[in-house]
């Protein structure tokens, strides 16, 4: 792609996306089960960090447009069409990935969370593996003091990407059930022993949510079947 076709593309297609993605995710019937505590968090004006996976992160933009936050987006140059496109929603994207710009971004993310804005992070970052937590969201709720906020959705029916993720978009009317977990205070100063046991507190936490909602609907992994591929196109096959 030329450059003049690249920045003509991020000018039209991320409003493009944001505003079919508005109309076509109000079709879909919303299942919430444990908010109680996030809700509570927000009734008080507190602020959180909201970790979930790679594959769920189209709709998680929709899903938190009422709570705009911070959020970490790839520095790639595809990167660039999810930034601008996470902004369309109301969030503040800042840049970074696990290989690039990582500790930078982590910074700024907690100037965001500082400043008084919530957090949005994918735990498994931009690259995966897939399902698989990431130091990043660890490190950051020890510093800022912040509580995690671990959530997870599973629609009846979707599309699926050939990405590392099997990125998911549910289909129009298609259910959706969103499972939150319960909030993790993580300590603050920990060393690196201390990092893992809660990096893998988490990634359980999430994987069991998962498991849960997926479950909820009579389904099984979404990527069971996940074929990683540079590119991620949609899949033929509708769930």
């Amino acid at each position: 792609m030329t450059d003049f076709r690249y920045r003509l593309s991020l000018r039209i297609l991320p409003g493009l996306a944001a505003g079919l993605m508005r109309l076509w995710f109000r079709t879909c019937p919303l299942k919430i089960r444990g908010n109680e505590e996030i809700q509570a968090l927000i009734a008080g004006g507190g602020k959180g960090i909201a970790a979930f996976w790679h594959y769920s992160f189209l709709y998680n933009f929709y899903y938190l447009r009422d709570y705009p936050a911070a959020v970490m987006v790839s520095a790639s140059r595809d990167g660039e069409y999810i930034a601008r496109l996470a902004e369309k929603f109301g969030h503040i994207p800042v840049r970074g990935s696990s290989n690039r710009r990582g500790f930078r971004a982590l910074r700024e993310m907690l100037a965001e969370l500082k400043r008084g804005m919530n957090a949005g992070i994918v735990a498994d970052g931009s690259q995966g593996p897939a399902r698989r937590a990431q130091a990043g969201c660890i490190l950051m709720a020890s510093s800022s003091g912040k509580p995690i906020y671990p959530l997870v959705w599973a629609a009846n029916r979707y599309l699926s990407f050939k990405s590392w993720d099997r990125t998911v978009l549910p289909l129009p009317f298609a259910t959706i059930v969103l499972h939150h977990g319960p909030a993790l205070q993580v300590p603050p100063d920990l060393d690196p022993e201390g990092i893992e046991v809660w990096r893998l507190k988490l990634e359980q936490e999430l994987n069991r949510l998962y498991d849960a909602a997926w479950r909820e609907l009579g389904k099984g992994p979404h990527d069971q079947d996940r074929i990683p591929t540079k590119t991620a196109q949609p899949s033929t096959k509708k769930q």
